[in-house]
């Protein structure tokens, strides 16, 4: 059977449309979430110019020497400012990965809402760290630009969770008080490597290693080149791209564990291609809708079957967090119990 993302017009969401219009929407959303587990979204209603602005941010940032983007570099636990390349590894997030190098070549800069945010809630400083943003003198137009591709993009994720609840017969307001200060981050990642560098072709080239992502759903913008790979349910690794005008949206480890595995977090990993012994630069900027850090986060009861019990045991979202963090960015396999076990078993 081929391997394919649906699509998957939104705009009767992002417009108020007729009820029936979006209870189809509902049901295409479930179907994607139970079977796949990657969506394109269209009608998102985020303006072009708002992502093009996004796309010239990145290529403002990432073109600065190495040693100015080292400069925003923040302390590993702080999911904020620069990441240089091989100081990550995706693949420890989940546990999967035998060795602990640090071995996925891309550079990433990550922004997020910070404690400043919510001036009335006593939040964690640590997960909601102020923003670490490049001087005007290295990247004047950073700042502005991505501000507002971030505004849009997580309207775009709470429309998301709306759709979830419809999707899955909840109230329309179930997710709200579990993200009323969600952990937001967006990671703008830059795949290249310094002009000159010639790669071997075999087969270590890891741009980003397989992992699933952490939270509620993530949105993500990306150029339209071979890097980013899904891995379906007979063990195989497919090639993903976004269609014109769209947006892919996938499902989170936070959203798995909701839904007892009704709806699932898919495994996937980037591997840029090589043309004339180099990589083919490709960008892409991820936006995390995570969730509260102190939400706890348990089996809605109408996902687990009579009888029997959650697959998982409640946790809060700060916890899970941490614990996939300290895997990715300071080098400690994540122990994730089941969610490493499921990944083993799809592997093969």
């Amino acid at each position: 059977m081929s391997f394919s993302v649906p699509a998957v017009d939104i705009s009767a969401y992002v417009q108020e449309g007729e009820p029936e219009q979006r209870a189809a929407v509902a049901a295409a959303i479930d179907e994607a979430c139970r079977t796949v587990g990657f969506i394109q979204i269209l009608g998102h209603g985020i303006p072009a110019d708002v992502t093009e602005g996004l796309a010239e941010a990145l290529d403002e940032f990432f073109a600065l020497d190495l040693e100015t983007k080292k400069s925003y570099r923040t302390p590993s636990g702080v999911n904020r400012g620069y990441a240089p390349p091989k100081t990550e590894s995706l693949s420890l997030s989940l546990g999967v990965e035998s060795a602990s190098r640090m071995n996925d070549f891309f550079e990433a800069f990550n922004v997020g809402l910070a404690q400043s945010d919510f001036p009335g809630i006593a939040v964690d400083p640590v997960h909601y760290a102020e923003n670490v943003w490049p001087a005007a003198e290295h990247a004047p137009a950073f700042q502005g630009k991505v501000e507002a591709y971030f505004g849009e993009a997580g309207r775009v994720a709470r429309t998301m969770t709306r759709i979830f609840a419809d999707a899955l017969g909840l109230a329309p307001d179930f997710f709200e008080p579990y993200t009323d200060h969600s952990l937001d981050v967006l990671r703008m990642n830059n795949y290249a490597l310094p002009e000159g560098t010639s790669v071997r072709l075999d087969g270590d080239l890891t741009g980003m290693g397989e992992h699933t992502d952490y939270g509620i759903v993530t949105i993500l913008w990306a150029d339209q080149v071979r890097g980013l790979q899904v891995l379906d349910a007979d063990g195989g690794w497919n090639d993903v791209s976004p269609a014109d005008g769209a947006l892919l949206v996938n499902l989170g480890d936070v959203t798995a564990r909701w839904t007892n595995e009704r709806w699932m977090s898919t495994l996937h990993r980037v591997k840029p291609p090589v043309v004339d012994g180099t990589i083919e630069r490709r960008r892409s900027a991820a936006f995390f809708h995570d969730g509260n850090s102190d939400a706890l986060i348990s089996a809605i009861p109408t996902t687990v079957p009579e009888g029997e019990a959650p697959l998982y045991e409640p946790i809060t979202v700060g916890e899970h967090i941490a614990a996939k963090l300290a895997g990715s960015r300071a080098g400690r396999k994540n122990t994730a119990g089941r969610e490493t076990e499921r990944v083993l078993s799809a592997k093969g």
